[in-house]
């Protein structure tokens, strides 16, 4: 039997308005050197995927520049402060998620989450008898990245406001494996403090 493929996409179109009118960009704080937007494209990248998708949106100029170099496609939401939905169907709609049989969505701040994380969701997708959705979860409690079948993509191309696709997840019946993985999978960066206490250091 062929093996299933898996597309990443990775959110990184958001405007964080968490952090503060006019503060920094939480993408571009820096983790051992590297900006966060890039680690976790790196981390994308060394995964067991068929190819990597980074939906772009506030301040784009900054992040392609962050990206700069890397194996991926980046692809513009234009409609990005209308939120989370809308940057899910431009990299749900994109060409290179077209003919795989997964597509695993990932955060762009997540600094925890590495290529060793993500090969375990794609194996645990790949093993399962039927077409399921495969998350992360910390200590049990549902997180992130999630794997969801292409099967979904009609249900994700009708997603409006500013939700993800947890209560795809929840209604479509489709069997839900999880994966634990700690901490990392719930360690998302909405603040600067939250980005200095993980150590971080804020830039632009």
């Amino acid at each position: 039997m062929k093996e299933r493929s898996v597309a990443i996409v990775v959110l990184a179109a958001g405007k964080a308005t968490r952090m503060g009118e006019g503060g920094p960009h939480k993408l571009l704080a820096e983790f051992d050197g590297i900006p966060l937007v890039r680690r976790v494209a790196l981390a994308a990248g060394g995964a067991g995927a068929s190819s990597v998708i980074v939906v772009v949106g506030h301040r784009q100029a900054e992040i392609r520049q962050a990206l700069h170099g890397l194996s991926l496609l980046i692809v513009e939401n234009p409609a990005y402060e209308s939120g989370m939905a809308s940057s899910l169907k431009v990299g749900f709609a994109s060409a290179d998620v077209d003919d795989t049989d997964g597509v695993l969505v990932m955060m762009a701040d997540m600094p925890a989450i590495s290529a060793e994380h993500l090969d375990r969701l794609i194996a645990a997708f790949r093993d399962a008898d039927t077409l399921s959705i495969v998350r992360s979860v910390a200590n049990g409690q549902p997180g992130n990245p999630v794997i969801l079948p292409g099967t979904l993509k009609d249900a994700i191309l009708r997603l409006e406001g500013d939700k993800g696709a947890r209560g795809i997840v929840e209604a479509c019946g489709l069997p839900i494996i999880d994966v634990e993985f700690g901490d990392a999978a719930r360690l998302d960066l909405d603040t600067p403090e939250a980005i200095v206490s993980a150590g971080g250091i804020l830039k632009g």
